[in-house]
């Protein structure tokens, strides 16, 4: 896992790179606040969504709801990012589409996009 720090509108951001899955489950999710909290002291976190378990996707799972809560519960913001076009079920698409509605959690198509929707809020 690489991190990069990025300031954007004085805002310090941490986006998170590497070839391996990593929000997997609670634990990792975690981990991944804890590293990002010390190694780069910051409170919001972009991740591309090849990073991000399947089973994140399948709301049945149980999955999204208990690593986003840890996210929420910590104050740190998160944007997701990639391509969305490929999910059909529809609760899935309207929790993707209530979280973009309030400035915690992000789903959206592009890093740039993340980090203008986590320096804005």
């Amino acid at each position: 896992m690489k991190i990069e720090s990025i300031q954007r509108n004085g805002v310090k951001i941490a986006v998170i790179t590497g070839g391996e899955k990593m929000l997997t489950d609670v634990q990792s999710a975690l981990d991944l606040l804890a590293t990002v909290n010390y190694e780069a002291g910051a409170d919001r976190i972009a991740i591309d969504k090849d990073a991000v378990a399947d089973d994140f996707f399948v709301l049945s799972t149980g999955l999204a709801g208990g690593v986003l809560q840890k996210f929420v519960t910590y104050h740190t913001k998160l944007a997701i990012y990639g391509d969305y076009t490929g999910y059909t079920s529809k609760p899935l698409r309207d929790f993707i589409y209530e979280s973009n509605k309030g400035n915690h959690i992000f789903f959206v198509s592009t890093k740039e996009e993340a980090l203008e929707r986590l320096a804005c809020v």
